[in-house]
């Protein structure tokens, strides 16, 4: 078994570092502009604005542009004038892609099963959501938001759509303006988060490797969860599928963590640590009273009005705890 260095457990305990002291303010335009030269290019790295981001978080104001670039729609080593170009194309390559949907619509209609399915499926979805703010005012347009989830589904072949999308475009569509935004900004979060919300593609792998941390980092929980606690991970599966969206008391919340894990900081799918912080939130509960499998889920289900820093600081220091240790080779590379 190899031996972690002692450079990585020194980059580890660096990145939780921040959850033992106050944490600065989010980054505002001002900072973010600055982090610009008069081209438009980035005089900051990658790494340092990154790194910010993990720590301090994003102002509201600047979440649309950063996202870009954390999503990989705009490039790091791009120009205002590049970025303006890549805004340009985006949008013309959505218009086509709508116009190729409206064409061929009749043909997917009568031929495909499951094209008619899957669009009842997100007509059903989507009016189940609530599309006012606390003040009665319509802030979703469930159409707009159902034609971009159609035409992902029939652009996208290598990701089908399940129940959860409709949430998390709609997260999408309340950042940005356009459409064409929306739409590219939902593809390249799937890819940057290489799919660990789909059912098909991360999530059994993200339930697998948590099984494994928590065998690992806490043997006497683990021992619990496989006996009388058996099938309780497996069910937690919701938790990825919707990236943890239920469990905030705010969209910001949401939007905090998600920005985190497109960072790539404190490691490769962190979703997975915030996963076990949030068990750990339970454990005691579970073990005091012996629950079983079904009352586990139930716990965990009960977990509601978290705050995002907190849970953020939490999951560092597992991935700290983890680096100082000595885990097996499937473990170290999945977050490496």
């Amino acid at each position: 078994m190899t031996t972690l260095s002692p450079e990585n457990s020194f980059s580890a305990m660096k990145s939780a570092s921040f959850i033992l002291v106050k944490r600065k303010p989010p980054i505002d335009k001002t900072e973010w502009d600055s982090y610009f030269d008069e081209n438009g290019h980035l005089a900051k790295s990658r790494d340092f604005i990154c790194l910010n981001i993990l720590e301090r978080g994003l102002h509201p104001f600047v979440r649309t542009e950063a996202w870009k670039f954390l999503t990989g729609y705009y490039s790091w080593r791009s120009s205002k004038d590049e970025r303006l170009m890549v805004d340009s194309t985006r949008k013309k390559n959505y218009e086509a892609l709508c116009e190729m949907y409206e064409k061929i619509q009749p043909l997917l209609e009568n031929l495909h099963r499951n094209f008619i399915e899957t669009r009842n499926n997100i007509s059903y979805d989507i009016q189940r959501l609530y599309d006012k703010d606390p003040m009665g005012n319509v802030v979703i347009d469930k159409k707009r938001l159902e034609k971009i989830l159609l035409l992902s589904y029939v652009c996208n072949t290598e990701t089908e759509y399940q129940q959860g999308f409709h949430e998390m475009v709609m997260l999408f569509q309340l950042m940005v303006e356009n459409d064409y935004e929306t739409f590219w900004l939902f593809q390249f979060f799937l890819q940057k988060i290489e799919h660990s919300c789909v059912i098909n593609i991360g999530v059994a792998k993200n339930l697998e490797i948590l099984s494994s941390l928590i065998s690992f980092l806490d043997p006497t929980f683990a021992e619990h969860l496989k006996g009388k606690g058996a099938g309780a991970i497996q069910a937690l599966f919701p938790w990825f599928c919707l990236l943890f969206q239920r469990a905030f008391k705010s969209f910001d919340d949401v939007w905090r963590l998600w920005e985190v894990l497109l960072t790539g900081k404190p490691c490769r799918n962190f979703q997975v640590m915030v996963a076990y912080s949030m068990l750990q939130m339970v454990k005691e509960q579970i073990l005091l009273e012996s629950m079983n499998g079904e009352n586990i889920v139930m716990a965990c289900n009960n977990l509601i009005d978290l705050d995002a820093d907190e849970l953020i600081s939490s999951a560092c220091l597992v991935y700290a705890e983890l680096m100082q240790r000595d885990p097996p080779e499937p473990l170290k590379q999945f977050f490496q």
